[in-house]
C-alpha cells in the first residue's frame, strides 16, 4: 500500500491523484510505435508528428526504413514537401539533399572553390527499428537505442505479420489514454454489449500482479467468466497481459498450442492528440474465417475508448480533484509512479528500479 503516489487532499477532502508529479508528459529515451510497416512504401516517404517533432519517415527503394528531422536546416521548410528518389531526400526550396543518416549531400547553389564541407551539415536522425510488421522510433539519446529492448509480441517471431490492425486518434492527452487502457472496470459501462459485458454480469475478480520490465503483468489466468468473445477461441484459454512504458500493453491468449494475440500502442502525436494502434495476430487459420466479427469488436471498442475519453476532457478542462481507489485504480496509480520513477532515474543518471510490488488486486467488473 505504501508503494502508491502522493496523494494531494485539497479543501473539501476529495482526493487528487499525483498525476504527473515529477515526470514530464512525455518520457524520452523509450521505443514509440511509429507506424505498421505496411504504412510505408519502397520509395515513398511520410511526414508525422511524434510527441510534438517533426518526423520524416522513408523507405528506400531496396526497402530499408529510415528516420530524419523533417526540417531543412537551411530555411527551415519540411523536408516532406520535397522529393524522394528512394535513397535521398531533396528540398523543394534550393535542392539540398540529405541521405538515411540525415547527412548532406549537396547543395546545388554551392561553387567549387566555397569550402564548404557539406557531409558536416546534418538534420537529426532518429533510430528505428522494424519487425512483426510494426516500425518503433526511439526518442530520446541515440546512443541508448541499442541497449533499450525493442517491444515485441510474445510469441510470434520478428517476421511474423499482424492479421488484423486497427488505427485511431484520440483527443487526449497521452496519460488519459494510458490510464484509459489499462482501467479494469470501465467494461460493464463503456463496453456495454451482450457479447462481451453487462451490467447484471458483473462479479469480484482477483488478479495476480508481478512488476515486468518497465511495467507489470496480469500474470497468466483464465479469462473472465463474464467475456463472452474469449469464447469464441473455444477450448480452454489462459490470458497474461502486460503493460510496459511509454504506453505498451499486450494481451497474449493461449488455447492449446495455438497463440492470439494483441498489442495496444498509444503514441502521442501532440499535447491533446494520442494515436492508439491496435494490432493483432493469431496462429488458428480458422480464426481468419472470424476476422468480419474482430474487426467489428476492435472498431467497436475503440469508438467506445475514444467517445469516452473525448468527454472526460471537457470535464479535466476544469482541472477537478479526481479521485483514485484501491484497487481497481491501482494500475492506474502504478503508471504515475513508473513515469516518476523512469524520469527521476534519468535525472539522477542512474538504473531504473521497478516501483511496483507483486500484489494480488481485487475489484468488480
Amino acid at each position: 500500500m505504501n508503494d502508491l503516489p502522493t496523494i494531494e487532499v485539497p479543501k473539501g477532502g476529495e482526493l487528487r491523484p499525483a498525476r504527473g508529479i515529477d515526470a514530464p508528459v512525455w518520457l524520452r529515451d523509450l521505443w514509440y510505435l511509429a507506424l505498421p510497416s505496411r504504412e510505408l512504401k519502397a520509395g515513398k516517404m511520410l511526414a508525422k508528428s511524434l510527441l510534438g517533432e517533426p518526423v520524416l519517415l522513408a523507405r528506400e527503394a531496396d526497402g530499408k526504413a529510415f528516420a530524419i528531422r523533417d526540417i531543412c536546416p537551411h530555411r527551415g521548410i519540411p523536408l516532406s514537401c520535397g522529393r524522394f528518389d528512394g535513397h535521398e531526400v531533396e528540398c523543394c526550396y534550393h535542392g539540398w539533399r540529405f541521405d538515411r543518416n540525415g547527412i548532406c549531400t549537396d547543395i546545388p547553389s554551392l561553387i567549387a572553390d566555397q569550402g564548404v564541407k557539406i557531409d558536416r551539415i546534418k538534420v537529426r536522425r532518429y533510430p528505428l527499428a522494424e519487425r512483426q510488421g510494426l516500425i518503433w522510433i526511439f526518442i530520446g539519446d541515440e546512443a541508448l537505442a541499442e541497449t533499450t529492448p525493442v517491444p515485441e509480441v510474445p510469441g510470434f517471431d520478428a517476421g511474423a505479420k499482424p492479421s488484423h490492425i486497427e488505427k485511431m486518434i484520440f483527443p487526449c492527452p497521452l496519460d488519459d489514454a494510458v490510464v484509459g487502457l489499462m482501467d479494469p472496470a470501465h467494461g460493464p459501462y463503456v463496453h456495454r454489449a451482450w457479447w462481451w459485458r453487462t451490467k447484471s454480469s458483473m462479479h469480484e475478480k482477483a488478479k495476480k500482479f508481478a512488476p515486468s520490465f518497465l511495467g507489470f503483468t496480469m500474470v497468466r489466468h483464465a479469462p473472465s467468466k463474464n467475456s463472452f468473445a474469449y469464447k469464441l477461441l473455444g477450448g480452454k484459454p489462459e490470458t497474461e497481459i502486460a503493460f510496459r512504458l511509454p504506453g505498451i500493453r499486450t494481451e497474449e491468449i493461449t488455447v492449446g498450442r495455438h497463440r492470439f494475440t494483441g498489442l495496444t500502442a498509444i503514441t502521442p502525436l501532440g499535447p491533446d492528440k494520442s494515436e492508439i494502434t491496435q494490432v493483432m495476430y493469431w496462429t488458428m487459420p480458422w480464426v481468419t474465417l472470424l476476422k468480419p466479427v474482430l474487426r467489428h469488436f476492435a472498431k467497436t471498442f475503440l469508438r467506445q475508448d475514444g467517445d469516452i475519453v473525448t468527454a472526460q476532457q471537457a470535464g479535466l478542462a476544469h482541472e477537478p480533484p479526481l479521485m483514485l481507489l484501491e484497487d481497481a485504480d491501482t494500475q492506474a496509480k502504478w503508471y504515475y509512479l513508473l513515469k516518476k520513477e523512469f524520469a527521476r532515474a534519468k535525472a539522477e543518471g542512474r538504473e531504473f528500479k521497478n516501483p511496483v510490488k507483486e500484489r494480488v488486486l481485487r475489484w468488480k467488473s
